[in-house]
């Protein structure tokens, strides 16, 4: 493993696990270097991964500010799924099955998904528990001949982890849609909404590696418990 990335998993495990506190500052970057027996550019690479994975914000003539780790990170450009964030985050995490079912597309979902109107797909509906708060509403629509026996169970640990591993099928994209709504009656039927009168829904288009749309997710998530984050450059 390249050594940037080996520095990045070290400094990553001591935020996560309180070494560096939110809202300090990182030793500088002559300090790693030399912590680390490396260059300062090899710093620099470390230094940008836990940038753009929302440890860290770096602020000119300060350092590297450590951020609260206390809200989920959603990467806005990755493509994970809920039980790999969970054990990154080392959150204590419940997945709840509120539905399970296969169905026909309604006429909305033929014209999200291209979908002829006697095509099967899985509907399912999961709620997320984080350190014991009901916190997020998946809602999958999935195409039943591109995913075949999905199950209940399956769904309850990470439909993912199946399609990869047991299908052998490559998840290549995803094309991400972000809104702030008024939360539903259902929203607030089966989220701990905590008197929030609105919900950042993110809706997610995901498709294998030969660009076949096989999945249309909309994620209900509590404002207050997430923050999304990218890492952009700007073209000079």
């Amino acid at each position: 493993m390249n050594k940037y990335l080996v520095i990045f998993e070290e400094i990553e495990t001591a935020i996560r696990n309180g070494k560096y506190a939110p809202n300090s500052i990182l030793p500088s970057e002559n300090e790693l270097a030399e912590r680390y027996d490396t260059s300062r550019e090899t710093i620099r690479k470390a230094l940008n991964i836990l940038a753009q994975k929302g440890y860290i914000q770096k602020l000119r003539g300060k350092g590297s500010l450590v951020l609260d780790m206390q809200k989920l990170q959603f990467p806005i450009s990755g493509l994970v799924s809920f039980k790999e964030l969970a054990e990154k985050m080392g959150s204590s995490s419940v997945t709840h099955i509120e539905s399970f079912a296969k169905n026909v597309p309604t006429a909305v979902l033929q014209k999200e998904m291209n979908l002829k109107k006697d095509e099967s797909i899985w509907e399912v509906s999961r709620i997320r528990e984080i350190n014991k708060e009901k916190i997020i509403l998946d809602k999958d629509y999935i195409v039943e001949r591109f995913v075949p026996g999905l199950t209940k169970e399956i769904c309850s640990h990470s439909i993912f982890d199946y399609i990869e591993k047991d299908l052998k099928l490559k998840i290549g994209f995803a094309r991400k849609e972000f809104t702030v709504e008024i939360p539903t009656e259902e929203d607030y039927r089966l989220l701990d909404l905590e008197g929030f009168q609105a919900i950042v829904v993110v809706k997610n288009y995901i498709y294998f590696e030969n660009a076949t749309l096989f999945q249309y997710t909309e994620s209900r998530h509590r404002p207050d418990k997430f923050r999304f984050v990218d890492f952009a450059r700007r073209n000079e």
